[in-house]
């Protein structure tokens, strides 16, 4: 049995701090063949996940946070902003879930935050996300410009 706890969100939220990508995620489930695909993704907010889409293996995700604040920010063809949804435990959303095919990405706005995340398996590592051509590569100079740019945008958005 696997207890989540605050033993285990510290521990996770240390891990996501001390990473070069800012963030840590637990796989809770013991295999990528099993048929449901379950983790917890601790991150921090200078943590950037280049929008991408989930088209070439077709799966709705879900999203829930546990602690912490978060934006799913979801995105037309062009690469503007379609639909934003702040979501947090004690905001108006604690959650989302996203069909399969759209361009997204996850914007951490707290530190210390922890969602979890799950999505049908089996998943397969060799079939890669679409990355959106309209967003920097993670690990690029303009990758941080690139977050800040959604942030202010977040900020901004209100609905």
């Amino acid at each position: 049995m696997q207890i989540f706890d605050d033993s285990l969100f510290k521990k996770l939220s240390s891990q996501a701090r001390a990473n070069p990508r800012l963030r840590k995620n637990l796989n809770l489930h013991s295999s990528y063949d099993e048929p449901s695909q379950r983790l917890l993704n601790a991150m921090e907010p200078d943590s950037y996940i280049r929008p991408h889409r989930h088209q070439i293996d077709p799966k709705s995700e879900c999203f829930v946070a546990i602690r912490g604040k978060f934006a799913l920010v979801t995105f037309n063809n062009e690469g503007d902003i379609e639909q934003l949804v702040r979501f947090g435990p004690g905001g108006d959303a604690v959650g989302a879930e996203l069909p399969p095919g759209v361009w997204h990405t996850v914007v951490c706005l707290e530190h210390g935050s922890i969602f979890f995340e799950t999505k049908s398996g089996p998943y397969n590592p060799i079939l890669k996300k679409d990355m959106a051509p309209w967003a920097p590569e993670e690990k690029s100079d303009g990758a941080l410009e690139y977050l800040q740019k959604l942030r202010s945008m977040i900020d901004a958005y209100r609905s």
